[in-house]
């Protein structure tokens, strides 16, 4: 009987609400350090995960300063001011693809670096564009409108050119050579007599006759890749535009404000050669180019110590790159040559002497 008793005192106790609550404190134990030991085991996946990102990120910000460092070494090295640690007593080296430095009186080759290589020269398109609008003796106070076929669909370049804007013949020349627009060169081409087409096969033609052997135009603009010629080709070119008094005084103008018809307020247009703008250097013509395929391009006829030169600079690789190049070509030739005293007849348009390295004289390039 007295183990019935004890038997049923220990059910009961083990019943009890104390012995639920040990029992429930037991299993809330576990589950606490089941908890626990997950948020420990999450905790530790968090840590390794943010070692892991903080190691990429690092990683990632360390190749990012590399590259800057490098962009930051070349945007120094092929800045303008990257001139003052070049005083010209070493080689001439450049960072344009394809260049060339000619003596314009004597057509003697200073510097030559893929001459031969034909390449897109984007907007060093419009000084044939200018030559052959020229070349049809329009008259030069003609209203032009922009229209649709004015629009740049290839590239999607931004114009201040807004549709319907009245700008005359010489108007749109000036901005087409000085600022480089593209509807300006497209609206003087497609104002030519016989359209775009006749425009484009006038600039055909007067390439042949220049003798540009490896020059092929197929817009009035640059825009298009398929505009390609060659450094060689390129420097007559400049040659033949540096006899149009109307282009030398265009292309070395530092800016222009244009008012076009029916508007209250006139727009500025600048130069897109910073050695022109700066007026440091003796400019008779410039033209700058760019576009992906062409790379950064500078054409230039310049005098330096007392010589007309003539300079080519295409596919350059940076903003400042031709910039720096042409310092560079100046330092150069300046501390190899001394101020010469012949004449420079040809920075006004005189006569070149005999047909040298491929310069004919002006009366037989003027078509």
């Amino acid at each position: 009987m007295r183990k019935l008793l004890l038997l049923f005192m220990t059910l009961a106790l083990a019943t009890s609400p104390n012995g639920l609550y040990a029992a429930s404190k037991k299993t809330h134990k576990s589950a606490h350090v089941s908890a626990k030991h997950k948020q420990v085991i999450s905790q530790k996946k968090r840590v390794k995960s943010n070692q892991l990102l903080k190691y990429k990120s690092g990683r990632k910000i360390n190749v990012s300063l590399r590259k800057s460092k490098a962009h930051a070494h070349f945007a120094q090295q092929y800045s303008p001011s990257f001139q003052d640690f070049y005083d010209g007593s070493g080689p001439l080296e450049l960072a344009s693809a394809k260049a060339l430095v000619i003596n314009q009186i004597t057509g003697e080759t200073l510097f030559a670096k893929n001459t031969n290589v034909a390449t897109p020269i984007a907007s060093v398109t419009k000084l044939m564009t200018a030559m052959v609008a020229l070349d049809a003796h329009l008259p030069m106070d003609d209203i032009i409108f922009i229209g649709e076929d004015d629009i740049d669909y290839i590239k999607g370049t931004h114009s201040r050119l807004s549709l319907g804007t009245a700008l005359t013949r010489a108007e749109l020349l000036q901005l087409a050579l000085m600022s480089s627009e593209n509807r300006a060169a497209a609206a003087l081409g497609r104002n030519y007599p016989g359209g775009i087409a006749a425009f484009i096969a006038a600039m055909n033609l007067k390439a042949a006759m220049l003798g540009m052997k490896n020059t092929r135009f197929v817009d009035a603009t640059g825009l298009d890749s398929n505009n390609v010629s060659t450094a060689d080709d390129l420097a007559k070119m400049v040659n033949a535009a540096h006899q149009y008094a109307e282009i030398r005084q265009i292309t070395t103008t530092a800016s222009q404000e244009v008012l076009p018809y029916g508007r209250n307020y006139p727009i500025n247009f600048v130069n897109t050669n910073s050695l022109v703008r700066a007026g440091n250097w003796i400019i008779g013509l410039s033209k700058t180019g760019f576009i992906n395929e062409a790379g950064r391009c500078l054409v230039m006829q310049a005098e330096i110590s007392g010589q007309p030169m003539i300079i080519v600079l295409l596919d350059s690789v940076g903003k400042f790159t031709r910039i720096g190049d042409a310092n560079r070509i100046r330092k150069w030739f300046e501390f190899n040559h001394p101020t010469s005293s012949a004449s420079t007849n040809a920075m006004s348009g005189g006569t070149i002497n005999g047909e040298i390295n491929g310069l004919q004289p002006p009366e037989n390039i003027n078509g």
